[in-house]
């Protein structure tokens, strides 16, 4: 029973996803120590990873729960979704959240100042993207933005000051997780119709979404040509860069208007893997 309490919350925070995020966190990490004067530490790193578990874990917890009653009526969702499905109780799922920003919190005390004071804020944009599309079809910028705060948050742990070379980087999130954000929503356009929610697919249609997809790609491309630029990097660094760029190509060659059946490919395989690849690449770059 307590082993499938704990794949029930594992399920609901959706904890595989992770790997879209955290690789930007530990490039922001080792960003950090390749251009300062600061030294790896072990227990630095462990904060920054827990850090991103926590906001994370809060983040989808949340979600789940606020869209509880949408997820129920959604037969997409309905019988998958923890809540709706019974597994967990949204009771719990709230429990869960107030756990998680709490530990959140503490965890960015025991790193620097600027970090704690901060961290309010970051729980305000990561729990705050639920109630967005309530009202408004930038939702999808919103979650971009949420995620984008991985590699500054990291390179601010370790620094405890802002520069722009991490902003490329976040800049590059922010528009990566958009536009596969569109992509993945294209699935419940005619339902979001329906329930009066906001998403790009509901307001200009399967199509216009992929070319605006594609778009918002490109400048995620632009900001990591330029952060490479920008960083004298090496050639490991651009090869990680190329790699992603084509695993976005590739992720737009699987999804068309009138085929949706490979999206979950699209937005959880190709995603994952383009996130892995580059940090491997990027934080390589720094040692060889």
């Amino acid at each position: 029973m307590q082993n499938s309490t704990v794949k029930n919350y594992f399920s609901l925070i959706k904890f595989s996803h992770t790997i879209f995020a955290l690789p930007f966190a530990l490039t922001g990490y080792f960003l950090a120590i390749e251009y300062s004067s600061y030294t790896f530490n072990w227990t630095l790193l462990l904060k920054v990873v827990l850090c991103m578990v926590f906001t994370r874990n809060a983040a989808m917890a949340f979600n789940r729960y606020i869209d509880r009653d949408i997820d129920k009526a959604n037969e997409r969702t309905a019988e998958v979704r923890e809540i709706p499905n019974g597994a967990i109780k949204a009771k719990s799922a709230l429990i869960f959240v107030i756990i998680n920003c709490v530990l959140f919190i503490a965890t960015t005390y025991f790193i620097n100042s600027i970090c704690f004071y901060l961290s309010p804020i970051a729980l305000l944009v990561v729990l705050g993207y639920s109630y967005t599309k309530r009202f408004t079809a930038l939702c999808h910028l919103v979650l971009g933005i949420g995620l984008s705060l991985a590699p500054i948050g990291a390179y601010l742990a370790v620094t405890g000051s802002f520069a722009w070379l991490p902003l490329y980087f976040s800049f590059a999130v922010l528009f990566w997780v958009a536009g596969f954000d569109m992509i993945y929503s294209l699935q419940d356009e005619e339902f979001d119709k329906k329930m009066s929610l906001h998403s790009i697919p509901s307001k200009i249609g399967k199509s216009a979404t992929l070319k605006l997809s594609v778009v918002f790609h490109i400048i995620t491309a632009i900001f990591l040509l330029y952060a490479a630029y920008q960083s004298n990097a090496n050639i490991y660094f651009w090869i990680g860069c190329l790699l992603f760029i084509g695993l976005l190509i590739y992720q737009h060659l699987l999804v068309k208007p009138n085929d949706l059946s490979k999206v979950n490919i699209a937005f959880f395989t190709t995603n994952g893997i383009a996130s892995l690849i580059f940090s491997i690449f990027v934080i390589l770059s720094f040692y060889l």
